[in-house]
């Protein structure tokens, strides 16, 4: 019985360890796009609002945009920041992304769709904490590699 009690009470810190480790990083929270400060290549959707929140164990990120044709789009990811790759709905152009902490305000993204990568990515969080950057590398329609350089502000 106490051997029981004592290995469930290493899965509850483990699992609170993980949820406090996604609490504290700095990405987490609500994020709205200025546009004055972007760079975004033609081509490229147009991310308004990028929201990070804790859901158990995991993150939800869940994005509201336009895609290069105008149209509103909404996707959403729920995964860990371990560098493994996660489902993503609703956005037509990546089935699966994965993101890998570098430390609590800059992380790296993979986009893939069919198993192949359509874009990285590498996200810097200010120290102060008010503001995003988010640097993408993908390839436009004619297969020319483009970079957009998208600029976020803390809600």
């Amino acid at each position: 019985m106490k051997n029981r009690s004592c290995v469930l009470l290493l899965v509850m810190m483990f699992a609170a360890t993980a949820v406090c480790l996604a609490a504290d990083n700095a990405a987490m929270g609500t994020w709205k796009l200025n546009e004055s400060k972007s760079k975004i290549a033609p081509g490229m959707p147009n991310n308004h609002t990028v929201v990070y929140s804790a859901e158990g164990d995991k993150v939800n990120v869940t994005v509201d945009g336009v895609d290069s044709k105008g149209n509103s789009t909404h996707s959403e990811w729920t995964g860990k920041f371990d560098g493994n790759d996660y489902l993503v709905t609703g956005d037509p152009t990546t089935d699966s992304r994965s993101y890998k902490l570098i430390n609590d305000h800059t992380m790296d993204l993979t986009n893939k769709k069919d198993g192949k990568v359509v874009s990285t990515g590498h996200a810097v969080v200010s120290p102060d904490g008010k503001t995003r950057t988010v640097t993408v590398k993908a390839k436009d329609n004619t297969g020319k590699e483009v970079t957009s350089v998208t600029v976020y502000d803390k809600q």
